[in-house]
């Protein structure tokens, strides 16, 4: 799952540290990277895509921590974002605006405003409505906006409902029936350069022929747009690429590529894509330690201090990632316990029917933390969220301070005192 992670004396390490010296520096629950890894998955795509004409654009959303979005932009990364907040981590990171595309459905005029500024390489445009507000704000700053439609090619990417998103009920895109008319009248704007085509079917794929009816439905448009006079210089296929929690069957980058780059050949536009799990999921872990062991008489419980408000995965999605202790404990007894957190919720839990060697003090790792996970976390029942460490060989940075009270209070004022 994690070819960073090994084990030596019975300890886990990532990359160059152990796990145990990690929880003693930082505390926990933390969220530690592997910046080896994060190197590994952008170049598997890079060398994938090898002389294909391309950009690699990082769904932020999957982990926006400026380090992380740093390493990447290192490494000749673009950036995929939903938001003004996300395009100024991208420009703190030293992200290249000019390789950043804009995605999301309710896009504001001011947000628009800014990324119009600073040069983004073009806006994922997900409705009529939203071409609208584009082409008048652009006019109002007396610019260009670069605009690629986010078309539904309605392929069932037969994923969890909740991150599927190329069907015709989700509410991304535009329907493929109604682009052409769509791209017309975007055509005749004045403030409006149409540049490409975008689709994003969903996320956690691990069967590729979704993605290649997608780039079948995408080319018949595209042709059809090319009848009408409107050329593209750019082909969108989105993110999507699922990776490795249990035990999934998932296709390596380059046999994608090997399935997806022929449906291409002697055509100009340049491929772009927006990798986000596949990147920082198996990069990244989540430590904690084991507060309390409980036993209600039906169940065991391993009470960790690590709550849904830092990992909302498997209560929302039902999400299964391993959990294991990071030193073996060689005086525990083996039981099946379901791993839960303080949060005051039964909905808190971490692990369902895992079989682990536990006692009261020791520590666990969770695997495949890297995306979705920072990213969803929350300060529900006034915790705060957790600090985040980058490691580097045997080098460890803190990328991102445990919160305190003050921070969680920040902004908040009281009423003035009663007469």
């Amino acid at each position: 799952m994690h070819n960073t992670v090994s084990t030596h004396n019975q300890s886990l390490f990532l990359e160059g540290v152990a796990l145990d010296d990690i929880a003693n520096q930082y505390g926990t629950p933390c969220y530690v990277y592997s910046k080896s890894a994060l190197t590994q998955h952008f170049m598997a795509y890079k060398n994938a895509l090898g002389e294909r004409d391309h950009l690699i654009c990082y769904a932020v959303k999957s982990n926006s921590n400026i380090a992380v979005l740093q390493t990447l932009a290192r490494l000749g990364a673009g950036f995929d974002i939903v938001s003004e907040g996300e395009l100024e981590r991208v420009l703190l990171a030293g992200g290249d605006p000019s390789k950043v595309v804009f995605s999301g459905v309710a896009k504001t005029a001011d947000e628009m405003r800014r990324a119009l500024a600073v040069g983004i390489h073009c806006f994922n445009v997900e409705s009529e409505a939203e071409l609208e507000l584009l082409n008048m704000t652009a006019g109002e700053e007396n610019r260009i906006a670069p605009v690629s439609l986010r078309v539904n090619p309605d392929v069932d990417a037969k994923t969890h409902p909740y991150i599927s998103t190329g069907l015709k009920e989700n509410k991304f895109g535009v329907d493929i029936n109604a682009a052409p008319q769509l791209y017309e009248r975007a055509a005749t704007m004045e403030n409006i350069n149409v540049v490409g085509v975008d689709c994003h079917i969903g996320s956690q794929l691990t069967d590729i022929k979704p993605f290649i009816d997608a780039m079948d439905r995408l080319l018949i448009l595209v042709k059809q747009l090319e009848t009408l006079g409107i050329k593209l210089q750019h082909i969108d296929i989105g993110g999507g690429l699922g990776v490795l929690y249990q035990n999934e069957d998932v296709p390596s980058v380059a046999d994608y590529m090997a399935e997806l780059l022929p449906q291409l050949e002697g055509r100009h536009e340049t491929l772009i894509m927006e990798p986000g799990r596949s990147l920082t999921a198996n990069a990244g872990l989540l430590l904690m330690q084991v507060q309390f062991i409980k036993n209600n008489g039906e169940k065991n419980f391993a009470i960790v201090d690590a709550g849904m408000n830092d990992m909302l995965r498997p209560a929302l999605y039902q999400a299964w990632m391993d959990i294991q202790p990071i030193k073996t404990n060689t005086d525990a007894v083996e039981a099946i316990y379901d791993v839960v957190g303080p949060v005051c919720e039964t909905g808190d839990f971490l692990a369902k029917d895992r079989s682990l060697a536990i006692t009261a003090g020791d520590r666990l790792c969770q695997f495949s933390a890297g995306a979705y996970s920072f990213a969803m976390s929350s300060n529900y029942n006034s915790r705060p969220r957790v600090a985040e460490i980058m490691v580097d060989g045997e080098q460890t940075h803190l990328i991102r301070a445990r919160e305190t009270i003050a921070d969680l209070v920040r902004g908040e004022k009281l009423l003035p005192e009663e007469n």
